[in-house]
Order: structure tokens, then C-alpha cells, then sequence
């Protein structure tokens, strides 16, 4: 796999990377990532043809997920946190 390219936003790290009959699109932000996968073929053949696919419909949604993804990855956290605190102070008998 080797790096094709890359998209400029203010927001994501875009990536493209080739490998043999596919393109990876990997978006990141400084704590979650998102990548997908083309094969070549039929609308997209070349990195142009993956740029007009990431269009801002496109990074619209990457960007609701990762919102999405940021919202379980702050839950989780919660919940971990909730359960050390109940282990705070030891059962007296």
C-alpha cells in the first residue's frame, strides 16, 4: 500500500492510499479515525475520481459519525469512571 495523495480540510486528516485494484480513504481527527474502501472499477479509477467522491456530502457524514463515535467513545468512559468510584472505599463488616 503506498500513499496517493492527500485532501485539505480544516477539520480532517484525509489520506489516500493505493494498493493494487483499491483506494483506501482514511479520514482522522485527533481522536478517532474512519477509512473506506474502493475497489477500481466503474466510477472511480484514479485518485481524481476518489477526490470527487470525498465532496462535502461526503465528509458531511464522516463528520456526523465521528461526532457519533466521540459521543460512545465519552460514555464509555463515564461508565468506566462510575465503576472505579464504587470501588473507592473498602466494605467495612
Amino acid at each position: 500500500m503506498r500513499i496517493a495523495g492527500y485532501i485539505d480540510h480544516p477539520v480532517l486528516k484525509i489520506t489516500i492510499f493505493q494498493m493494487d485494484n483499491r483506494f483506501s480513504v482514511k479520514l482522522e481527527t485527533s481522536r478517532h479515525e474512519q477509512t473506506y474502501k474502493f475497489r477500481k472499477g466503474g466510477p472511480i479509477e484514479t485518485v481524481v475520481d476518489v477526490r470527487k467522491v470525498v465532496d462535502e456530502t461526503f465528509i458531511t457524514g464522516v463528520l456526523a459519525e465521528m461526532k457519533r463515535m466521540d459521543n460512545v467513545q465519552r460514555r464509555a468512559l463515564q461508565r468506566l469512571q462510575q465503576d472505579e468510584g464504587e470501588d473507592e472505599f473498602p466494605e467495612i463488616i
